[in-house]
């Protein structure tokens, strides 16, 4: 299955919800519109009823007009031959400020935030005040400002000539550290590069043998140090044997820690300091793993994290198990951070890379 397939098919939470904000927004006239109509029809009638009193024939002209109908409704000779009634035409509104606020609410709801959501709707609205829309063009208007947010920062992990390469991975408790790095060194073995893993989250053992059994689903070694040792302390003895190595990727995995924890994240710099010990220019890259359940609360996360370990790209996990994937979107629009992956599921082939246009249609349920 297509990384597009994949999306519609998981991200069926996020796109739901929009395409049911869009169809009570849309269709939100017409609802109350109908209660108006029958109160002016007596209103109109009733003089006209009792005027033509002495006409006894009134009645029968009135059966044409409605054989008239009927045949006008009937549908064509093809539409008999298919077996197929005339498709009713989709509900449309006129985009008006009324309209705009109501979009703007239903993708704050979406965890787009509230200046993201702003600027969404206001980009939308260019051109298309006045005119009457259908949800499907809503969509595809959103699809499209959402693609054009998010197409600059849509870029693969780099990799370079430098051997080996430290790509250091930060983030939060359950963000998705470990099978993220499993999942990239699959990725990165398969394309010919020679991979180390190191499980610098030296604090608990079912960490470490969490890693292990993800190396060697990807075929690839993975560097422990005793339980309770000085995390930094590896990330240089991992250094110095993935260069003796010739290992083209070293991955370090890091203990989750809460960004609210002053103590952890002081031990996250020091493995920063200690890595650039051995090689000044290294991390050379550094990936925080975000939970896309977490909605806003990852806009904090990068904030802090990059003061931290100067984070240079994101990857974004659990898209298929929450609402709030407009997220995505906001990190997007604030911060400009690359980024290099998705993760849908729990498979090792599960991370795939970024594409805008596929995110932005599947988040919308745009067709």
């Amino acid at each position: 299955m297509s990384l597009l397939g994949k999306l519609k098919d998981r991200l069926f939470k996020s796109s739901s919800r929009l395409g049911e904000g869009l169809e009570e927004i849309v269709e939100a006239p017409a609802v109350v519109a109908t209660p108006a109509a029958p109160a002016t029809a007596p209103v109109a009638t009733a003089p006209v009823a009792t005027a033509p009193t002495a006409t006894p024939a009134e009645p029968a002209p009135e059966a044409p007009p409605a054989q008239g109908a009927a045949e006008a409704a009937r549908p064509g000779l093809l539409g008999r031959l298919m077996g197929r009634a005339p498709m009713p035409e989709a509900p449309r509104r006129v985009l008006d400020d009324a309209m705009l606020e109501s979009l703007e609410e239903l993708l704050i709801r979406s965890d787009m935030g509230v200046d993201t959501a702003l600027r969404v709707t206001a980009n939308l609205a260019r051109g298309r005040m006045g005119k009457r829309l259908s949800v499907d063009e809503i969509k595809a208007a959103l699809s499209e400002e959402i693609t054009r947010i998010m197409e600059p920062v849509a870029r693969p992990l780099p990799i370079y000539a430098k051997k080996p390469q430290v790509v250091l991975v930060v983030g939060v408790n359950g963000s998705g550290k470990t099978t993220t790095i499993g999942k990239l060194a699959s990725q990165f073995r398969a394309a010919g590069k020679l991979v180390v893993i190191a499980a610098g989250d030296t604090f608990r053992a079912a960490a470490v043998e969490q890693l292990q059994v993800w190396g060697q689903r990807a075929g690839v070694p993975v560097l422990t140090a005793p339980e309770g040792s000085d995390p930094a302390s590896l990330a240089f003895d991992a250094m110095t044997k993935a260069e003796a190595d010739g290992a083209d990727l070293l991955m370090i995995d890091t203990a989750g820690r809460l960004q609210n924890r002053a103590d952890l994240m002081e031990e996250l710099a020091k493995i920063v300091r200690v890595i650039r010990k051995k090689d000044p220019s290294a991390p050379h890259n550094t990936l925080l793993v975000l939970d896309a359940t977490t909605g806003q609360n990852a806009l904090l996360q990068v904030e802090i994290f990059r003061k931290i370990a100067d984070v240079s790209g994101l990857v974004m996990t659990k898209l298929d198990g929450t609402a709030k994937g407009g997220v995505l979107v906001a990190l997007a629009d604030k911060f400009g951070l690359p980024i290099h992956a998705i993760g849908v599921g729990e498979q090792i082939d599960d991370l795939a890379p970024f594409d805008p246009e596929d995110f932005a249609r599947a988040l919308t349920g745009a067709a």
